[in-house]
């Protein structure tokens, strides 16, 4: 018997992607992708409400939850440029996030495949 304890990863799928959440990766065909914490926060909330709208007040109180942030929408809309283009999507003709204007953003993907995700 091995020492070894097995444990199920959080991870999800979606076309060409991996997320690992547990490990906080994102990788494309295997292939590790950069992406800074926050974008990788917000993809992380839309992966667990796919189709759902998630508004730019929960992203705000996820990213920034105890303290004034001067220039939220700066930081909101880089963060958002980042993932973007780390999953080579685009706000003009997106794939896999959809803007909303005013109200926040959608994940695309109908059929996400979570792995030990609860």
């Amino acid at each position: 018997m091995s020492d070894r304890i097995a444990r199920d990863r959080r991870v999800v799928r979606f076309g060409v992607f991996e997320v690992d959440l547990d490990a906080g990766e994102l990788r494309r065909r295997g292939a590790r992708r950069h992406l800074p914490l926050q974008p990788f926060r917000v993809l992380e909330k839309l992966l667990e409400r796919p189709g759902e709208v998630v508004t730019r007040r929960d992203l705000r109180a996820m990213l920034w939850p105890d303290e004034t942030h001067g220039d939220f929408e700066h930081g909101l809309n880089a963060a958002m440029n980042k993932l973007r283009r780390a999953l080579g999507d685009s706000a003009t003709n997106p794939r896999f996030i959809e803007t909303l204007p005013r109200r926040g953003y959608r994940f695309l993907v109908p059929e996400v495949a979570r792995k030990g995700i609860r």
